[in-house]
């Protein structure tokens, strides 16, 4: 686990709140124990962990909601203001069926239908440890557990909508089929997971509601095979995994036990939050966010390859990819001890380093980067939902506008002071954007009025997602149930037709993997081949761990970080004043 404990404080939780409190932060985080002067993003959480967190606060009788974990990210602070889950009618009950029926398009179901090309395979996959010698009928009924408790799975697109059948109207025995693989050596093993990835993914038929497919792959009584879930993207995000893998777990253990499975209960159902999102996207108020966005759209944004992508050329089949990690001695910093330093998200500096490599990077004196910025989507934007245990697609993407300003990269390099600058721009940018984006995609796609105008403005030439902390068992000491070796899971092949259009010209998604030797950043570049060359993907994606290990190398020094303007509520200050104030009070003038 990720050496974070050196950040934990000494003072023990004092009320029974307090402790399970302790406890929920530290099972999330992955670390031996918590104090109550804690915060919650200073030990590395991120937006992602901190839903788990929300669901097992509210499985142990407490309710919180993600905005309050951001606004009181201690333990002491979350353990005053949670509700008890008896005394709260917070969350919206909905009547039983109430997730079944017609589901109206969400923004990103829009984006879906507007993609060029076959995407009846446009998927994710899991592949993990599986026990030995697991018995294929638990293994179907675990599924359809999951599948009559998890309504999105159950999703069908009609020719033009989307619905979710009953429960039980989908037969997982169907879905699931079994490989043997026993006595095969590594490359055998990839082998035959390339040729099964491949053909799982294109059983999936979603006009037929077949949305997943389970493949084990058998390796014998005594050793551990390999299980490989692969779901239709329209019904599983990065969220939805945390909730459904473990679910699958739950429901196959009590299944091979003899007894009954029994799944915590979802709370607002997709159906609910699709339609409060159509209500949402006529509201005066999301609707005056249309400048902001057209404003951001009409950066300059220089070319990064020769010309824009072209859906006929620039498919998932000209593809190129690379990944490079991070080594644990920049990630562990780079998510707990920089973000905190300037009372930031991991987001923030990510981004400032993406900014500062691009700006670096692209010829010309333009500093401002536009990003189509990927979101988890979850956002507390109407009362009474709670989405901490609902699987479906989520997922946001609206465009931001990072301007670092104009930073030698010397000084970046070194991690000068003029890189604690960008982070505070950078940072306060980010932060400007309403409800974390979910206001684009309302007008993009939900609005009537203000969806042309959207439409017709070019869109980021960059994508950046990233995905949180993720566990990763070392070489050889995986655990049953586990995510597989990456070498594996990439033998597995894209999850996208290769006939389909890429939306972008460079594609970034990042994840943390918590490895025995300490967390690992891993991202992964994507772009046409014949758009960019390898080498100039290279570059910029060194110059960006170059910008990360600048921005970490100036966390350290003496006197970095510091308030920005949206950290101060009770009064207005701009970034200038605000340093003065610090400058003095180091100085000891207010002494």
């Amino acid at each position: 686990a990720p050496d974070f404990a050196a950040k934990v404080s000494s003072r023990v939780p004092r009320t029974e709140r307090e402790e399970v409190l302790a406890g929920l932060f530290a099972e999330v985080l992955g670390l031996e124990w918590v104090g109550i002067d804690d915060g919650f993003f200073d030990l590395g959480g991120d937006s992602i962990i901190a839903i788990q967190l929300v669901s097992r606060a509210r499985q142990c009788g407490l309710v919180i909601s993600p905005r309050e974990v951001f606004q009181h990210q201690t333990v002491e602070e979350l353990a005053v203001i949670a509700q008890d889950a008896a005394d709260t009618q917070a969350v919206e009950v909905e009547p039983p069926g109430a997730g079944i029926g017609p589901v109206p398009a969400t923004p990103i179901m829009h984006w879906f239908r507007e993609l060029h090309g076959p995407v009846d395979d446009y998927s994710q996959r899991m592949l993990l440890h599986a026990p030995p010698g697991l018995d294929l009928a638990h293994l179907a009924q675990a599924l359809q557990t999951l599948l009559d408790h998890h309504d999105m799975l159950r999703l069908r697109m009609t020719g033009n909508g989307f619905e979710v059948a009953e429960p039980g109207t989908i037969d997982a025995t169907a879905l699931v089929r079994r490989v043997e693989v026993a006595g095969l050596d590594a490359a055998a093993l990839k082998a035959t997971l390339a040729e099964e990835g491949a053909a799982a993914r294109s059983r999936l038929r979603p006009a037929d509601g077949v949305m997943a497919q389970l493949v084990h792959f058998d390796a014998g009584p005594d050793a551990q095979g390999r299980l490989l879930l692969t779901l239709h993207h329209l019904v599983v995000d990065g969220v939805s995994w945390r909730i459904l893998l473990p679910d699958l777990v739950t429901a196959w253990a009590a299944i091979s036990a003899g007894q009954t499975p029994a799944l915590e209960p979802v709370g607002t159902s997709f159906r609910r939050w699709a339609q409060r999102l159509v209500a949402e996207a006529t509201d005066p108020a999301r609707t005056a966010e249309l400048g902001t966005w057209t404003e951001v759209l009409r950066t300059p944004d220089p070319l990064l390859g020769a010309r824009r992508p072209d859906p006929g050329a620039d498919t998932f089949g000209s593809a190129r990819q690379l990944t490079l990690d991070l080594p644990a001695d920049i990630t562990e910093p780079l998510l707990t001890s920089v973000p905190a330093a300037f009372h930031g998200r991991v987001n923030d500096v990510m981004l400032t380093g993406l900014a500062l490599a691009v700006a670096h990077r692209r010829p010309g004196p333009q500093t401002a980067v536009l990003v189509n910025l990927e979101g988890h989507g979850r956002e507390e934007i109407v009362p009474g939902v709670d989405l901490s245990r609902t699987a479906g697609w989520f997922t946001t993407i609206h465009p931001v506008r990072l301007d670092p300003g104009a930073v030698p990269w010397p000084e970046v390099q070194a991690g000068g002071p003029p890189v604690g600058t960008a982070l505070k721009l950078v940072k306060e940018q980010l932060r400007e954007v309403p409800d974390h984006g979910i206001g684009y995609g309302l007008l993009r796609h939900l609005n009537p009025k203000t969806a042309a105008e959207l439409a017709d403005l070019p869109q980021p030439q960059i994508a950046f997602n990233y995905l949180g902390r993720v566990a990763a068992d070392a070489e050889g000491q995986a655990a049953d149930w586990s995510p597989a070796a990456p070498a594996e899971a990439e033998a597995l092949g894209a999850g996208q037709h290769p006939d389909l259009a890429m939306p972008h010209t460079l594609e970034i998604s990042a994840h943390t993997r918590d490895l025995p030797t300490g967390p690992e950043l891993s991202a992964t570049w994507i772009w046409p081949g014949g758009l960019l060359a390898e080498d100039e993907v290279r570059a910029l994606a060194e110059a960006w761990f170059e910008a990360l290990r600048g921005l970490v190398a100036h966390a350290a020094t003496e006197g970095a970080g510091g308030f920005t303007p949206s950290d101060i509520s009770l009064v207005s200050l701009t970034q200038d004043e605000i340093d003065e104030f610090a400058a003095e009070l180091d100085d000891g003038e207010w002494d």
